[in-house]
């Protein structure tokens, strides 16, 4: 369990973290882990880019209600939503209630299914950016860390092609730092060594 008494020191922490429980457990469990699960990639693509000019602490906030609202985020039926249920999701106090977010993410699901379609799964196409593997920065300040990579930007033009909103380079790279794409804990922070010890090495051949 994490949080303040679980005997880490903020110092041993990434700085931005600070000490919202919420926020603590998110980067000690979540942020940097790779992510290999189809729906939980999506869950993450919809949540960042419901971020974008906002905060993410209201976003893990907001996370139950979204998971609620967009049925777990399961692609399959958020991408037979009609106007109806648009309508419903943007009278929903649980979610970021704004038309062009929701909307996209309706979009974004029928895009999501294409490409799983396409590639097999959408764990499969994702990870071809990055050779399969995370890539492991050694920041030592979080001021180091981009706002955008070559990478994050090859994959926007990517998805953005294929139809999906909501994914500029920034949000991009916020979305590759938090499915483990890239490990961007700063090299004193705790996570950093654990995550780089236990590196996802997958057996099957990436798309690209």
């Amino acid at each position: 369990m994490s949080g303040a008494d679980d005997g880490v020191s903020p110092r041993d922490r990434c700085a931005w973290v600070g000490a919202e429980p919420l926020y603590v457990a998110y980067h000690d469990e979540e942020w940097g882990v790779p992510v290999h699960d189809d729906q939980r990639l999506f869950e993450m693509l919809v949540l960042e880019g419901a971020q974008a000019g906002l905060s993410w602490l209201t976003i893990l906030k907001k996370r139950g209600g979204y998971r609620r609202a967009f049925d777990d985020f399961d692609p399959e039926k958020v991408a037979r939503y009609g106007e109806r249920k648009v309508e419903e999701l943007l009278a929903d106090p649980g979610i970021v209630r704004n038309r062009r977010k929701v909307e996209a993410t309706v979009r974004n699901a029928r895009s999501f299914l294409a490409v799983r379609e396409e590639f097999g799964t959408f764990d499969r196409y994702l990870w071809g950016f990055v050779g399969g593997e995370p890539a492991h920065n050694r920041w030592r300040t979080s001021e180091e860390i981009p706002a955008q990579t070559e990478a994050s930007r090859d994959l926007s033009r990517d998805l953005k092609r294929r139809g999906f909103g909501f994914v500029g380079p920034t949000v991009v790279y916020a979305f590759m730092q938090a499915v483990g794409m890239v490990n961007d804990h700063t090299t004193d922070c705790f996570r950093h060594a654990q995550l780089v010890g236990s590196t996802d090495h997958r057996p099957e051949r990436w798309a690209r």
